[in-house]
C-alpha cells in the first residue's frame, strides 16, 4: 500500500514539474541576454583583467602542448612555452603594474598583433596558483586556442578565440542546466544573470565550466530525485558529477540535494545518487595521486598585514586545526562575518582583479534581481524538511570553501582566512533561491526580474566598457576613496 502511494505521488510530483518545465518569454529572453552579456565581455574586457586569467592562460597554453601535468623548475611550478604566447602578457598587458590610472587603448592589440614574429624561442612559465587544476578545466580554452592559432596565426586572436569557446562552453553548459532544472528555473537563470557570472564565463578563467558544470550537475541530481532515474539521466550524472568533482571537489555534496526528504522504504535513488558521488570523490583522489598529490606553495599579500607570505603546507596547517578545533571554529565564523560585505558584492559585480566597483545603487538593484527570481516560484511543494536540506547542503559547501581556502591558500597558523572570493559561491547559489522560493509565483515576479536584470546587466556593461576604455582605473582592493555620495551611487569607482 505504501509502495502505491509512493508511485502516485511520484506521478503528481512529475505532472506538477513538467507544468512547470515550459519557458516562458521572460524566461527565453533573459536567457539571450545572458548570452549576449557574456559575450560581450568575452570580446571587451582587456586580456588578463579576470582573477588570475595570466595563469589560466599560461595553463591552457600547456595544455594545447600536451603537458596535463606541471614541471617543477626549482621553487617554480609550470612549463616551457611559446615566449611569443607568454609575452603578450609580460609586455603587452601586464598585470603587475603600480597604481596608476590604467587606460587600455586599441592600438595595444594591434601592437601585439605584429610583434609574434619578433618574439621567438621558449621561456618557463610559472603559475602555481593553477599547477595541480585538472586539464578537464582547461580543455574548452585550450581547444579555442588551438584554433585561433589555425584560424589567424597571431597569439592575441587566439588568446581572444579562446575565450569565446571557452565562454560559449560555459553558455552551454548553463542552457543545458537550465532545460533540465525540474523546478527552479528562475532561481538558477537570476544567479546566471549576476554580471560577475557573465564576467568570469566570459573569460579564459576556468569558472565557465565550473560554474557550467556545478549548474548541469545539480540540475541532473535533482531531475534523478525528483522525477526518476532514466539510463540517460543516470548515464549524464555519470559523467557530470566526476567533473564536477575534478573541478572543485568541494562542490560535490552539491549531488545530494537530489534526495528526497522523507525518504519512501525501497526507493533505489538515494543509493544512486550517493554511489555516483563516492565514484565522483574517488575520482578526485585518483587525479590527486596521478598528479603527485603535493601541495604547490605559492607567495600571498597577506590581506591583514599586507606582507608578502608563502601559503602553508596542507598537513602542517590540518594538524593545527586538529590540534584545536575550537580555534578553528572561531576563525571561521570570524572570517565569513567580516568577509560578508566583500563577498556579497564579489558575488554581484567588481570587475577587473576585483578592483572596479558598479556603481552602489547596482547592488540593491542586485537583491532586487535575486528577490524576484525568488517570488517568481520554484513551481514544486516542498516542505519545510527538504528546505533546510538544501539550505544545509549549501552551508556545508560554504564551510567546505572556506576551509580548503584555509588550508591550501593562508599562511600557517593564521588567524584569517585569505583569498576567497564571492564568485565561488556562485554554484551553490541556485540551491538557496530554491530552498526560499515559494511553490507558486507571486504575481508580477517575473516582470520585475526582466526589468531588473536588464538594468543591472546594462550597468555593469557600461561600467565596465568606461573604466578599462574611457575614463581608466586604477588596481586597488578594498574601497575607493570618494568624495560625493552621488558619484559615488551612480557611477563606477574609478569616476568616484
Amino acid at each position: 500500500m505504501m509502495r502505491r502511494e509512493q508511485i502516485s505521488t511520484d506521478r503528481k510530483g512529475r505532472a506538477d514539474m513538467l507544468l512547470s518545465a515550459a519557458w516562458t518569454r521572460v524566461e527565453k529572453l533573459l536567457l539571450v541576454f545572458v548570452c549576449a552579456l557574456t559575450l560581450f565581455f568575452a570580446i571587451m574586457t582587456p586580456p588578463f583583467q579576470a582573477p588570475d586569467e595570466n595563469q589560466h592562460y599560461m595553463k591552457a597554453i600547456a595544455l594545447t602542448q600536451g603537458q596535463m601535468f606541471a614541471q617543477h623548475r626549482g621553487e617554480a611550478v609550470g612549463a616551457e612555452l611559446p615566449l611569443s604566447a607568454l609575452a603578450i602578457h609580460s609586455v603587452d598587458f601586464p598585470t603587475d603594474t603600480p597604481r596608476v590610472l590604467r587606460l587600455f587603448k586599441k592600438d595595444q592589440i594591434d601592437r601585439s598583433r605584429s610583434a609574434d614574429t619578433k618574439r621567438p624561442g621558449m621561456n618557463f612559465a610559472d603559475y602555481p596558483n593553477v599547477a595541480s587544476y585538472a586539464p578537464s578545466l582547461y580543455a574548452p580554452g585550450a581547444a579555442g586556442l588551438l584554433l585561433g592559432q589555425a584560424l589567424s596565426q597571431t597569439r592575441i586572436d587566439a588568446f581572444y578565440t579562446g575565450r569565446l569557446v571557452n565562454a560559449l562552453t560555459g553558455l552551454a553548459l548553463l542552457i543545458a542546466a537550465l532545460c533540465l532544472m525540474p523546478f527552479g528555473r528562475n532561481a538558477m537563470l537570476a544567479t546566471a544573470l549576476l554580471p560577475t557570472f557573465a564576467y568570469q564565463t566570459g573569460s579564459l578563467s576556468p569558472d565557465a565550466v565550473i560554474n557550467g558544470i556545478g549548474f548541469l550537475g545539480l540540475a541532473l541530481a535533482l531531475r534523478i530525485g525528483f522525477m526518476g532515474a532514466t539510463p540517460a539521466r543516470t548515464g549524464a550524472l555519470l559523467i557530470a558529477a566526476p567533473i564536477l568533482a575534478l573541478a572543485k571537489g568541494v562542490y560535490l555534496p552539491l549531488i545530494a540535494a537530489g534526495l528526497r526528504w522523507p525518504q519512501h522504504r525501497g526507493d533505489l535513488r538515494p543509493a544512486l545518487i550517493l554511489g555516483i558521488t563516492a565514484i565522483s570523490a574517488a575520482t578526485f583522489l585518483f587525479w590527486m595521486h596521478l598528479s603527485g598529490g603535493s601541495q604547490i606553495l605559492y607567495h600571498i599579500q597577506s590581506r591583514k598585514t599586507g606582507e608578502t607570505m608563502m601559503t602553508a603546507p596542507l598537513r602542517d596547517q590540518l594538524a593545527l586545526i586538529l590540534a584545536d578545533p575550537s580555534a578553528f571554529a572561531h576563525i571561521l565564523i570570524s572570517s565569513i562575518t567580516e568577509r560578508v560585505p566583500v563577498y556579497a558584492l564579489q558575488i554581484v559585480g567588481r570587475f577587473g582583479w576585483n578592483a572596479i566597483l558598479l556603481p552602489l545603487l547596482a547592488y540593491p538593484l542586485a537583491v532586487l534581481m535575486l528577490g524576484a527570481g525568488i517570488a517568481g516560484g520554484n513551481g514544486a511543494h516542498f516542505g519545510i524538511v527538504q528546505r533546510l536540506w538544501w539550505l544545509l547542503i549549501a552551508l556545508g559547501v560554504a564551510l567546505l570553501i572556506e576551509t580548503a581556502m584555509y588550508l591550501t591558500g593562508t599562511p600557517l597558523g593564521a588567524d584569517y582566512i585569505q583569498g576567497t572570493q564571492g564568485r565561488y559561491f556562485l554554484p551553490v547559489l541556485p540551491l538557496v533561491l530554491i530552498a526560499l522560493s515559494p511553490a507558486q509565483p507571486i504575481r508580477g515576479a517575473q516582470r520585475l526580474l526582466m526589468f531588473s536584470a536588464i538594468a543591472l546587466g546594462s550597468i555593469a556593461a557600461a561600467s565596465a566598457y568606461d573604466s578599462f576604455w574611457v575614463h581608466g582605473f586604477i588596481t586597488s582592493d578594498g574601497m575607493p576613496p570618494h568624495q560625493s555620495i552621488v558619484r559615488a551611487l551612480l557611477l563606477p569607482s574609478p569616476r568616484w
